[in-house]
């Protein structure tokens, strides 16, 4: 009997930082299959509230919204009690704002996610856990070698080059953001390993998709969008070359479900989740792949580079395919034009005539 069968478990399912970009559509996923849902979200970042509603509108009954902050321990275990499942999304999620706000940074991303655990581990009914870590736990990647070929940087290392970077590779925190949820992703595999707590780590690249509300720091592909449909100016940090395996959020939904559907089997794992080489792109490659897509050139402003910020980074997915049996990613170009769609209708934003039809019918 797998975990996932509705007609198993009639308790919901967790989902902390539920009405967040890739929250809110896991949650419709596991209410449209049927489940429960516990949106547990303080309901603090722009544009949440929208993604909340809509949940509300399409599964009615089937979301039950705690609006509270992950760091509330009594509310947080009470929700943990009631789950069958946990998936944990709340975090703080720039590294700009963790900067700044070391201590905020820490205790919202490592110290409340050991608290989740703690109450899994206090429950002992073995209710799993999936926890959204971040390819910023391998650092900058200093110490790999990268040849700037056009606009995008690309790595000399032919293994590297072929597959991206894999979960064997060391890890090197930097920035409080990269300690906040390393330190986390370590925790949530030792509960594991040291408390038999069933739990798997994703390590993601760069996810977009539709309810994603992108800002300068953090949802760099909707904010691009944003931006360039408005016809407002785009700041690069750095030179732009910087290339990242991005991913349709979908693609992201389906290995969450697919770790928790296998979580007797990778239980205590860790995999890097990203598009892989093939969806590889640098940023001023998309940026032009945008001006093509509203049919005018992007308008774009180049300031310094920011801290932790990696040249390179593109996930080696072999694992992750292999242990959840992942479907074919969606094209990055496919997706960002549908994501276009979707942003223009969500911001009220008349289409250029020169839209593809594509993006026309997101």
């Amino acid at each position: 009997m797998r975990r996932t069968d509705p007609s198993s478990d009639p308790r919901p399912v967790l989902v902390t930082g539920g009405a967040g970009f890739i929250g809110s559509n896991l949650s419709d996923r596991l209410a449209s299959d049927g489940h429960r849902v516990i949106v547990y979200d303080a309901l603090t970042r722009p544009g949440v509230g929208r993604n909340l509603s809509w949940l509300q509108s399409r599964h009615g009954e089937r979301i039950e919204h705690v609006q509270a902050d992950i760091r509330d321990v009594p509310r947080l275990n009470a929700a943990v009690n009631d789950a069958k499942a946990v998936f944990h999304m709340a975090a703080q999620v720039a590294v700009t704002t963790s900067m700044v706000e070391p201590v905020e940074d820490m205790t919202v991303n490592l110290i409340a996610t050991v608290n989740l655990l703690e109450a899994l581990r206090a429950k002992g009914d073995g209710t799993p856990l999936i926890f959204a870590s971040t390819n910023k736990v391998y650092g900058d990647l200093t110490d790999l070698d990268f040849a700037l070929e056009g606009d995008a940087y690309r790595p000399t290392d032919p293994e590297v080059r072929a597959h991206g970077i894999g979960e064997a590779r060391p890890l090197d925190f930097h920035t409080p953001y990269g300690c906040s949820k390393g330190a986390a992703d370590q925790y949530v595999l030792d509960y594991a390993r040291s408390y038999g707590v069933p739990t798997c780590v994703l390590r993601m690249s760069c996810i977009y998709g539709q309810r994603q509300m992108g800002t300068e720091d953090q949802g760099w592909v909707a904010h691009f969008l944003i931006r360039a449909l408005k016809g407002q100016q785009i700041t690069l940090f750095g030179d732009g070359c910087q290339v990242r395996d991005i991913l349709d959020v979908s693609n992201a939904v389906e290995a969450y479900l697919a770790a928790w559907a296998r979580i007797e089997e990778v239980q205590g794992r860790v995999f890097n989740l990203g598009g892989g080489p093939q969806n590889a792109v640098s940023l001023r490659q998309l940026l032009d792949f945008v001006g093509r897509i509203i049919d005018r050139p992007v308008d774009v402003a180049f300031s310094d580079w920011r801290a932790g910020d990696q040249r390179y980074f593109v996930a080696d997915t072999r694992a992750a395919e292999a242990a959840l049996g992942l479907s074919p990613r969606v094209d990055w170009q496919e997706g960002v034009t549908r994501l276009a769609g979707w942003l223009a209708a969500e911001n009220g934003i008349n289409l250029p005539v020169g839209m593809p039809a594509l993006a026309r019918t997101a």
